[in-house]
């Protein structure tokens, strides 16, 4: 069994009462997809907002430039012309 640690959260009723069937494994993949997403959307930001360059922004979310850029076209916002990123793409 993988290392593992136990939290406690608190969350609404009617959420809490979805979550009660669902499998410790579904718990945990829904946590880390969350997790992943909100990495993505907070690097897209700082990069929207000049505090990181593209490459950092990828870094910081733990993805590709190329999927950073897929990312951040989904939200509306056009990712620079790069020739590595694009032969990344092509990849």
């Amino acid at each position: 069994m993988p290392d593992t640690a136990k939290i406690v959260v608190q969350v609404p009723r009617a959420l809490a009462e979805e979550l009660a069937a669902a499998s410790q494994e579904f718990l945990a993949d829904l946590l880390w997809r969350g997790l992943h997403q909100e990495r993505i959307e907070r690097a897209i930001a700082r990069y929207r907002q000049g505090l990181l360059s593209f490459a950092a922004a990828s870094e910081e979310a733990d993805v590709s430039q190329a999927e950073l850029a897929r990312q951040a076209y989904v939200r509306g916002l056009d990712p620079p012309d790069d020739p590595t990123l694009l032969a990344e793409e092509l990849q």
